[in-house]
């Protein structure tokens, strides 16, 4: 009987891609995937260390999965590994420990292991394969994206900025961009799933192909060429930094048909001391600049960004520049987090750090903040044309990301439909009607 093996994704993007790809390999090393509430042979979690918390709810995870088959065989990969090594990871009860740099070997890692505790069965029965035997469905299963629509790609690994609050750097490593050719080859073959849509990220997506200056690869040049293979119908770009926003790369960006007017830049603080504190290398006046050129050449496009509060030292005049900085920037949608410190970096050793409280206080005035600006522009939205790529009970996502729900017959999922953007339900729900099917 086929081991079976539960699987568990914490933390980013970059990691859930990651996660779907331990699951192919798996499902091709004949192992079958059920859910993580499910008993397992083994238990992966795919750990994320960005923050505090993120540790915390990693470790979480494991004892639970402990918990739930005291017999089974519980593994840690990723970030959480790296930041705090094998030794002390399996010293907590973990079977197993596998680092960022190892992911794609966790079918030979689990092979080792049945090898050296006398558990590998020779010929294992293929009979009753359960969900996610296939390759494809077991990818889905694990993305719980819509069916045949949406795609994250990993397209870059590992960051070399060293922002002063952020760990990523000692848990990733060095930047490394993999190839254009190899990026399309996935692209291509995802379409012949089915696929519509096609995300393209990284842990400094902006960093991409900067490793390899002499091959001529650089981002635009990516999403050119995804463009152009045939059956991609869109193409979002992940976080970016804001110093890649220049005149000339958005008006490239601007001649992309596929590329969708939804851009989401890492802001941090609205505070040029703050900022400066970070060790981020942009001021806010170059950062508004960069949104002005977006909105520049695409229609009302969809802002969204990355808020840190209560990062040591931050006054409340500092906390106020930010405030204010929210209001006239506008963003569709801002992610809001309170500071966290993290051991080995250089904002843990800072002075003024922030209490809870100030913290929670002021996570909650631009909590309230984000619902003003995501409504408002929500509402602009009404009334107008758009297109809407549909994945399940006929709720779909228009090219900007505002999700959307046609009131009528079914839809099937894939479908690419035009129309406009009606107004809200009783539930708040913004509706769309069908012009063109």
């Amino acid at each position: 009987m086929k081991k079976r093996v539960a699987l568990h994704n914490l933390g980013c993007k970059v990691n859930a891609y990651e996660m779907e790809n331990m699951a192919e390999a798996l499902i091709a090393e004949g192992f079958t995937i059920v859910p993580f509430e499910e008993k397992a042979d083994y238990y992966i979690v795919n750990t994320c260390s960005v923050t505090n918390i993120a540790d915390r709810k990693s470790r979480q995870m494991l004892h639970r999965a402990k918990k739930m088959n005291p017999e089974g065989v519980v593994i840690a990969v990723g970030c959480y590994v790296d930041t705090h090594g094998r030794e002390e990871v399996i010293e907590d009860e973990i079977d197993m420990a596998i680092p960022n740099s190892e992911k794609s070997g966790v079918a030979a890692a689990i092979h080792a292991w049945e090898e050296s505790h006398g558990t590998k069965e020779d010929d294992p029965s293929t009979e009753n394969e359960g969900p996610g035997i296939r390759k494809a469905e077991g990818a889905r299963h694990i993305s719980g994206e819509g069916i045949y629509t949406r795609k994250f790609l990993k397209v870059q690994d590992g960051c070399n900025m060293f922002c002063s609050y952020c760990i990523i750097p000692y848990a990733r490593g060095r930047i490394r961009s993999r190839s254009i050719g190899d990026v399309l080859a996935e692209i291509r073959a995802l379409t012949e799933e089915g696929y519509r849509e096609f995300v393209l990220t990284g842990i400094h997506l902006s960093s991409y192909g900067k490793d390899r200056p002499d091959e001529g690869e650089d981002l635009l040049r990516l999403i050119r060429e995804a463009d152009r293979v045939p059956g991609v119908k869109r193409i979002r770009l992940g976080s970016l930094e804001p110093r890649i926003v220049t005149e000339g790369f958005v008006s490239e960006l601007s001649k992309i048909p596929s590329l969708c007017p939804h851009f989401h830049l890492s802001l941090q603080s609205g505070s040029d001391r703050v900022l400066q504190r970070m060790n981020r290398h942009y001021t806010a006046d170059e950062y508004l600049k960069s949104l002005e050129m977006l909105r520049a050449s695409f229609d009302d496009p969809a802002m969204t960004t990355d808020v840190i509060v209560g990062f040591p030292g931050e006054t409340e005049e500092e906390f106020q520049e930010t405030f204010e900085f929210l209001k006239k920037a506008g963003f569709y949608e801002t992610h809001i987090f309170p500071y966290s410190r993290r051991k080995g970096t250089r904002a843990d050793k800072m002075e003024g750090q922030l209490s809870r409280s100030v913290k929670h206080d002021r996570l909650e005035i631009l909590k309230k903040l984000d619902l003003e600006n995501r409504r408002r522009y929500e509402e602009r939205r009404i009334g107008k044309d758009a297109e809407v790529l549909f994945e399940e009970d006929n709720r779909g996502y228009t090219r900007e990301y505002i999700r959307v729900r046609y009131p009528g017959e079914s839809v099937e999922p894939g479908m690419i439909l035009r129309g406009r953007i009606e107004g809200r339900d009783e539930n708040g729900e913004l509706t769309f009607g069908i012009r063109d099917r």
